[in-house]
């Protein structure tokens, strides 16, 4: 099939780059941004059954004036002194210039109340009501402005400003993850470009990926855009900067997977057309059941109760699917323009290297394949042992990077007041006739406060009188753990059995990252499973084999438990975090699991090739690792390279992420890939491929007579010379 795909682009390779490049004409310049389709409130896409989304509904529909998002215009004196009485009447007037200053989407401002001012004197709280909710575009917009306008009036002044609460946090995310999605992008075209002028030696070898990935990528993301709008529904923040690195990582494999193996033909001593040919047509293949891995692995996000997991999905999926496409025919065809001339003006093409690192590699693990595997196996599990000690973080502010006003003024104000008086917890009653107003008046001020809450405010109640809103005062740090616990435990079950009125539901911001935990676990125990389970059928049919797809598999998990022990380490441990990003493991994940399975595919199908080609179990072992091994290796190098460039933007989730998809690639390609897999696959010798593989090699398993003949060190027999299985397709 795809030898026939080969000759077919070979042929029409100008048809072909024609095509691409009318399609990018076609959608890019109208489709609308990645940018225009993103959501920074990860409450929004918890669904409808979770409570503090009930809890969030209520409000908007009872309390249409309260509802929406809000902010706190942090004021102080610049000597941070006790502020005097003309300071606090310059601070009202600021606060009612903004009522009166017509920002669009401001609700309203409000201070000078006695709790306003911190109980050290030194700062006033000015709170800001907006009409939406947080993740908006329109509330953004209008939260830049307050600020703007409020630090224009103290300007000249003893006073300054600084402006922290949801709205606030969440406009500077989407301040930040825009920078950082430039950042990215210069990082990541300036890596690949660097990385591949030192493997090719070459401008043409390293221009290539970029201005083809570069075409696929606008194209790709437009896609994304377009299905988006067009389905109505919002992505996560996280989406543009990870496309980014996964389009151009997986992109670049793909390329170099072709690059090699079409250098491989050429050193054998075909010359065009047929070298192309010959290596499209064995690539193709691989990439093809690469992509459809990774494809497989993000469709499991579909499965995901988080929206902002969930909507990732078709993204990454659209994504993958284009580049595969480009992957089998746009590279293809610039490839067959250019030729040999790919390689220029390097002449290492024309030459087989004889000291190669991997054909020691894989002569020692020809001989000693259980101690390697028993090497690697072990190194990889003792890794996994941080894995452990994971906790999960829901500090939405631990993830601004520092400089972030939202962050500084948060600080800034936990020195003088309760922890949680950034986003109180909202505790909602409601019924059919109208409340009780003295029961709920005394519940508020007399009922034993349960641990962990500084203070509970007078009821608020709608028009109707049917329903209350009870503001929770939270002693912690609102989004860390220990908040969630006291929100999830202590608060729900006082609000749940007062018997207030005929329902009660608990809201606000720590409820949704409550409610976000559970759905994160309830992610845990489906995703994973999932994913696992499509990608093993997927191995199964690549490979023919009910066998091989166990271990394959058994290696990728050992792989992400050491991934995800060597970031525990360094975060939680060497960097003294308090937990990682509560959806970094199911993101990690799927990453290493898809680009590890990716690796081994590209090892097992060759070993299986030189199996097919006659070569007993630990020559095919050798053959393999020296042949596969370096696109291996390289393409690993690429893809953790491209995520590197995520530990520059600041931000803490997308340096985590950053981190441990970087590791886990490395550890993927260096170690899963190109040793524990060839190892295990020499050990279990024919029995690697049952049922299928019948007619190949000799009937031998770890125990066969191998070793009766002379091998040399590279695995193969004395005298002979090591060469690629397929010298013709």
């Amino acid at each position: 099939m795809f030898d026939r795909l080969a000759r077919f682009i070979v042929r029409r390779r100008w048809v072909t780059i024609v095509a691409w490049l009318i399609a990018a004409i076609a959608i890019v310049p109208f489709a609308p941004r990645l940018g225009d389709v993103t959501n920074s409130d990860e409450a929004s896409f918890l669904p409808d059954s979770y409570e503090s989304a009930q809890a969030d509904d209520l409000a908007r529909t009872a309390f249409p004036d309260r509802s929406g998002a809000t902010a706190l215009l942090v004021f102080s004196r610049e000597d941070g002194t006790r502020l005097t009485a003309t300071d606090q009447r310059e601070v009202n007037a600021v606060v009612q210039d903004l009522n009166t200053a017509g920002i669009d989407g401001v609700r309203g401002a409000q201070t000078g109340a006695p709790e306003s001012v911190s109980p050290d004197g030194k700062l006033q709280l000015g709170q800001v009501g907006f009409e939406g909710s947080s993740g908006e575009e329109r509330v953004m917009d209008a939260a830049e402005a307050v600020r703007d306008q409020a630090a224009q009036a103290l300007d000249g002044s003893e006073l300054e400003v600084g402006m922290t609460g949801d709205a606030a946090i969440k406009a500077d995310d989407a301040d930040a993850h825009s920078t950082a999605e430039k950042t990215v992008g210069i990082a990541t075209i300036g890596l690949i470009l660097l990385l591949l002028l030192i493997m090719f030696r070459s401008p043409v070898a390293a221009l290539l990926p970029l201005a083809s990935i570069a075409l696929v990528f606008g194209i790709a993301s437009s896609l994304i855009a377009i299905t988006a709008q067009g389905l109505g529904f919002d992505v996560s923040l996280d989406l543009p900067p990870l496309l980014t690195v996964v389009l151009f990582g997986i992109g670049t494999d793909y390329i170099l997977f072709t690059l090699f193996r079409y250098r491989e033909r050429l050193r054998a001593g075909e010359r065009d057309p047929d070298a192309v040919v010959h290596a499209v047509g064995k690539v193709g293949e691989v990439i093809t059941f690469a992509a459809f891995v990774v494809i497989m692995a993000f469709s499991a996000l579909g499965l995901s109760e988080l929206g902002s997991l969930q909507t990732m999905a078709p993204g990454l999926v659209i994504g993958v699917a284009v580049m595969w496409l480009a992957g089998v025919t746009l590279v293809p065809a610039v490839v067959a323009v250019l030729g040999p001339r790919v390689f220029w003006p390097s002449n290492s093409w024309q030459t087989t290297p004889t000291k190669s690192t991997y054909r020691r590699i894989g002569g020692l693990i020809s001989r000693r394949p259980a101690m390697m595997a028993l090497a690697s196996g072990g190194a990889l599990l003792a890794l996994a042992g941080g894995a452990l000690f994971y906790t999960a973080d829901y500090d939405s502010i631990n993830q601004l990077p520092s400089d972030a006003e939202s962050r500084q003024a948060y600080e800034q104000m936990r020195e003088s007041f309760p922890a949680g008086s950034i986003t109180p917890t909202q505790v909602y009653v409601t019924g059919d006739d109208p409340l009780d107003r003295d029961r709920l008046a005394a519940l508020a001020r007399d009922g034993a406060k349960p641990e962990g809450v500084s203070a509970v405010k007078e009821p608020v109640y709608s028009p109707d009188g049917r329903t209350a809103r009870i503001d929770v005062i939270l002693a912690d740090n609102p989004y860390s753990n220990e908040a969630l616990d006291t929100v999830d435990g202590p608060i729900r079950e006082a609000a749940h059995e007062s018997g207030a009125g005929d329902r009660v539901l608990v809201g606000g911001q720590t409820a949704s990252s409550v409610d976000i935990r559970d759905a994160t676990n309830r992610d845990y125990l489906v995703v994973f499973p999932a994913a696992a389970l499509a990608i093993g059928l997927l191995l199964a049919w690549l490979l023919r084999s009910l066998v091989a797809p166990l271990y394959l598999l058994t290696a990728v998990m050992l792989g992400f438990s050491a991934t995800l022990g060597v970031t525990v380490g360094a975060f939680q441990g060497l960097f003294g975090e308090t937990g990682l990003k509560s959806t970094l493991p199911v993101i990690v994940y799927l990453f290493v699991v898809a680009v590890g399975t990716d690796y081994s595919i590209l090892m097992a199908a060759r070993l299986r090739e030189e199996r097919r080609a006659g070569s007993p179990p630990r020559v095919a072992t050798a053959r393999g690792v020296e042949h596969a091994g370096p696109a291996i290796a390289a393409a690993g190098l690429i893809l953790a390279g491209t995520f590197t460039s995520l530990l520059l933007t600041g931000i803490a989730s997308l340096m985590q992420i950053g981190f441990a998809v970087s590791v886990g690639i490395l550890i993927a390609a260096l170690v899963m890939a190109t040793v524990l897999v060839p190892s295990l696959t020499a050990l279990l010798g024919r029995a690697a491929w049952w049922p299928g593989l019948r007619d190949a090699g000799d009937d031998g398993g770890a125990g066969d007579d191998d070793d009766d003949e002379e091998w040399a060190h590279d695995g193969s027999r004395v005298g002979a010379v090591s060469a690629p299985a397929d010298h013709s397709s």
